[in-house]
């Protein structure tokens, strides 16, 4: 089933007018990497999409704040930034090296919190706690962070943007242990099925399915500390008594 069918690409005068009026809150530069690959449904619109947020983003200082990065599996020379970044599947969009990632396209809804997202990068200002700004730049561990959601899911932004503030601030602060990857269910069916989600958001931390639905972030960050320490399903199982069954 042509993964088209579940989202609509709005590109419009008026979609692009207030892409414009929020991108004008952007303050540093922001790159973004857009992977594509032959055979992909999606990747077309995803570049088109890219494009389009690197068209009405402003100019300061004779310099556009968004930069957008083009690369094609199916050019050698650009296979080495594939592997760099990890990515396996297109289309992937990355920002900040890709600690930050969306495999699969960013669209309808989740278009919201992936400007957010751009814009706090843009401000340095991740939004978090101060003690969860102290966790994150001593963690002792890997976390990778998958958020499974659709198109048309209202509440998976927010999901999305706190895992995607915990990668930033990782990063921000050079410790570069967090890894948010928002994963679109129906372009990648087979990460849905491994965790059994039924219903989005559904965050999984390590590849053990940890949330449905948004969680608060002082419980995100007992989690992803779990993650770090590799307790996170001794931590589901003790709060849950099943660490499959949501």
């Amino acid at each position: 089933m042509s993964a088209r069918r579940y989202y609509t690409l709005d590109l419009s005068p008026e979609f692009r007018e207030e892409l414009r009026e929020t991108l004008e809150d952007l303050v540093n530069p922001v790159e973004i990497d857009v992977f594509i690959g032959p055979d992909c449904e999606t990747c077309e619109d995803t570049v088109a999409l890219m494009k389009a947020i690197e068209e009405e983003a402003p100019v300061r200082e004779g310099r556009k704040l968004i930069k957008v990065n083009i690369y094609d599996k199916s050019n050698p020379d650009h296979l080495e930034e594939f592997k760099r970044q990890g990515i396996e599947r297109v289309p992937s969009v990355t920002l900040i090296e890709g600690y930050i990632r969306y495999t699969g396209i960013p669209a309808e809804e989740e278009i919201r919190g992936f400007i957010e997202t751009i814009i706090r990068i843009s401000e340095e200002d991740s939004g978090l706690e101060e003690s969860t700004k102290a966790l994150l730049a001593n963690l002792k561990g890997k976390v990778y962070i998958e958020t499974i959601v659709t198109p048309s899911c209202p509440y998976c932004p927010y999901a999305v943007l706190l895992a995607n503030m915990f990668a930033y601030e990782a990063y921000r602060q050079g410790s570069k242990s967090v890894i948010s990857d928002t994963v679109e269910a129906y372009e990648n069916p087979d990460i849905a099925d491994k965790y059994g989600v039924h219903s989005v958001p559904a965050i999984a931390l390590n590849g053990v399915l940890a949330f449905v639905g948004v969680p608060y972030e002082e419980d995100f960050v007992r989690y992803v500390k779990a993650a770090a320490e590799g307790r996170i399903e001794e931590l589901v199982l003790k709060e849950y008594g099943d660490a499959t069954g949501f």
